[in-house]
């Protein structure tokens, strides 16, 4: 008989007009993979913020190894052996690998900080992790993939009991999702409990034994995941079947013209000889893996990159990008991979954020910023993009991955744009929020607007996009059909293995 290490009962959580937790329930057992599923906004990272000492419930009652507990803080449930891993980084990136793992716990010799056997004890770490970072490089100068993988080995480091993931694969390549995959079993084979958190079904399916669903702050059920079907869970998290989930796109492009163009768009060492064409209404996906350039070809679009030569000409006529200001000025709109860091100013409001990109909409003639004008776009984008805020004046930190999503777009449609890149557009977001994006993207394109979808998900591209572009080492490996096309074709290109 498997025991239960955690029980979570009748949880409430309450913030300022918003009741985020009502009568929450989950049960962990011990050894075992839970999954904690719910739609962005849905409560899972409140709960886990209850569980590991960030806020106090209001409600409710939670049990650890079958005693009640009480946990004040962060460090009381850390000494409870409980350890999180946040789905945005909570890393120092001015210390080194090693001060930020044994942060508040750091070895001490003769009143002082043991430097030499705290960079001794994380290279251990890390070796047994199989992680390859020096223990003195400093944060800010590690990809955001590998930051990720000192924040797992932070939330190790302390030999927990249970460890909360949330999203941990969302910056990860497939290599070190397989590398993560091989390190939770080995904690699961030691008797680790693990509540894992993740938009991504097939990681469900792969790697949990357990699913609980929430939805609007309350308690739906649980099952055994391999009871369990993609469909059950969706309609458990959304409250309706949802049979497709790509919406269908039922035309290729609207205008067979060219909308953009690049031609030998070259930039050494970040994209090469890259040349392709746009179309008006075409959705044009790129796929590859992390550090195959896909990004930096969009940089290079949207002149955050200049290109050392190549041409890139919109509606036949040739122009130059070298700006951002000048991407904008030719209706080129770009949303980020990062939305947290490079698309929204996190502590200023919905309304604040909604007009950033177009602030000419909102200035008077005198210079200074119409507060009304700013108030009617952001109330027209919030109704039609249906984005859940108690208020305009929210701030956006405060709000779910999906909801700040729409607003990084919406913030975007000011400027009216006749191309629109969109790197990484769903990821952190549930399959609900998600299915309202690519709806939105199909309207879009239905105006004439181009559309470059940067993506890590092949299903995601495969079900989207009306021509697939395959990026390895910086370069088109491939232009696929994705009707015609294969996942395993498409790894074939990224891996090389397609003969010549």
């Amino acid at each position: 008989m498997v025991n239960t290490i955690l029980e979570m009962k009748n949880i409430r959580k309450e913030f300022p007009g918003v009741v985020a937790l009502d009568g929450v329930n989950i049960k962990l057992p011990e050894g075992k993979i839970l999954a904690l599923l719910g739609e962005n906004g849905a409560g899972k990272s409140t709960l886990m913020k209850i569980l590991s000492g960030s806020y106090r419930p209001d409600g409710g009652h939670i049990k650890l190894f079958g005693e009640e507990v009480d946990i004040q803080n962060v460090v009381h449930a850390r000494e409870l052996g409980i350890s999180i891993i946040y789905q945005e980084l909570s890393l120092s990136p001015n210390l080194t690998v090693a001060e930020n793992i044994f942060a508040m716990y750091e070895p001490m010799k003769y009143g002082l900080i043991d430097e030499q056997k705290m960079n001794r004890k994380t290279k251990e770490l890390l070796n047994e992790l199989d992680i390859s970072i020096p223990p003195t490089r400093l944060v800010k100068d590690l990809s955001i993939s590998n930051q990720q993988m000192v924040e797992i080995a932070k939330a190790i480091s302390s030999n927990p009991k249970i460890i909360i993931m949330d999203e941990p694969t969302s910056a990860l390549s497939s290599k070190e999702t397989e590398k993560l995959f091989s390190i939770i079993e080995k904690l699961k084979s030691q008797g680790c409990s693990i509540i894992y958190i993740s938009h991504r079904m097939e990681e469900i399916f792969a790697m949990t034994d357990v699913v609980s669903v929430l939805r609007d702050g309350k308690y739906i059920g649980t099952v055994e995941t391999k009871d369990t079907t993609s469909d059950e869970l969706i309609r458990m998290m959304v409250g309706r079947s949802m049979k497709e989930i790509y919406p269908p796109k039922t035309f290729p492009y609207v205008r067979d013209e060219s909308l953009l163009e690049l031609k030998g768009y070259h930039r050494e060492g970040a994209f090469h000889d890259i040349s392709f064409t746009l179309r008006p209404g075409e959705i044009l996906g790129i796929y590859g893996l992390m550090g195959s350039g896909r990004t930096e070809i969009a940089q290079g679009i949207f002149g955050m990159l200049k290109k050392d030569r190549g041409d890139l000409f919109l509606h036949g006529k040739k122009v130059k990008v070298n700006s951002p200001f000048e991407a904008i000025d030719h209706k080129i709109a770009f949303v980020t991979e990062d939305r947290k860091h490079e698309g929204l100013v996190l502590t200023s409001s919905v309304y604040e954020n909604m007009t950033l990109a177009n602030l000419d909409k909102v200035i008077s003639k005198f210079k200074l910023i119409q507060h009304e004008k700013e108030v009617e776009i952001t109330k027209r984008h919030v109704e039609s993009l249906k984005i859940k805020t108690p208020s305009i004046y929210q701030t956006v930190n405060k709000l779910s991955g999906g909801n700040q999503q729409k607003i990084v777009l919406s913030k975007w449609f000011e400027i009216e744009p006749e191309i629109l890149i969109l790197d990484e557009p769903t990821r952190g977001i549930d399959v609900g929020a998600k299915f309202e994006i690519y709806k939105l993207i199909i309207e879009l394109a239905k105006k004439g607007v181009g559309i470059i979808m940067i993506s890590s998900e092949l299903p995601e591209v495969l079900n989207t996009a009306d021509r697939l572009l395959v990026v390895r080492d910086a370069a088109i490996a491939a232009e696929l059909n994705p009707k015609e096309t294969t996942q395993e074709e498409i790894m074939s290109y990224i891996t090389q293995t397609k003969s010549q």
